[in-house]
């Protein structure tokens, strides 16, 4: 994980991010929040509610972090990125919301069972293929037994979700992965209960068919994906 390539962008990640899906007729502000009122639902379903410890890995210039606040008040919320500007950016605007930690890219900074709760968002495709099992094992690692880890992804089978990670400058480098092969990696790092769900079928202008998606999980054509396990 290059920490150049992604300070280089922070400081225009949100005007650059709110361009790249103005297609979609949606702010970045809807996108963060679905993942978190989804992971929400995923730890209340596993009887995760009692001040859970967090970890958001690649939490960049911090746009998942009044989301987290709203669905999870009483979290103990950890913020990693490889990227030093990107969190100075995040403290900057949500000071003392979270414990802001950098990712030196090899080796994650806590101990074995840390955590409640281990989430990521859009970050893997970032990240070469080769370093993937590697890393997932270590999170499944910070996370505790009973805990649950949530990593959502860009779906490669829709093809609005492709142009717009071609067109959009911080994803030059970005190489979309498939929810077939990231079970495979997470089940290589030792996860075993995997489950994964297609998300956002609908643009704004056809929002009024959005409460149908809760039976279209299994349809690969929704703009992201999330695959999850419990430990």
């Amino acid at each position: 994980m290059d920490q150049a390539e992604f300070d280089k962008f922070a400081e225009e990640y949100q005007a650059i991010h709110k361009e790249n899906i103005k297609a979609s007729g949606e702010s970045p502000e809807f996108f963060a929040e679905y993942k978190i009122k989804d992971t929400a639902a995923l730890a209340k379903k596993y009887f995760i509610t009692q001040r859970p410890a967090i970890l958001d890995f690649g939490a960049g210039v911090g746009n998942s972090i009044p989301h987290f606040r709203k669905y999870f008040k009483d979290a103990r919320l950890t913020c990693l990125d490889v990227s030093e500007k990107s969190l100075e950016l995040a403290r900057e605007r949500f000071p003392s919301q979270a414990i802001y930690k950098r990712f030196d890219g090899n080796t994650l900074p806590f101990e074995s069972a840390t955590f409640d709760i281990v989430f990521t968002a859009c970050v893997f495709h970032h990240i070469p293929a080769k370093e993937h099992v590697r890393l997932l094992k270590q999170l499944f690692t910070v996370l505790r037994p009973g805990g649950i880890i949530v990593v959502f992804e860009h779906n490669p089978y829709n093809p609005l979700t492709v142009r717009a990670v071609n067109d959009c400058a911080f994803d030059e480098n970005a190489v979309l992965i498939s929810p077939r092969y990231l079970r495979k990696s997470m089940y290589e790092a030792g996860m075993l209960t995997l489950k994964h769900r297609y998300r956002i079928f609908f643009p704004r202008f056809l929002r009024i068919f959005r409460p149908i998606e809760i039976f279209l999980g299994w349809l690969p054509l929704g703009a992201q994906y999330y695959v999850t396990s419990r430990k």
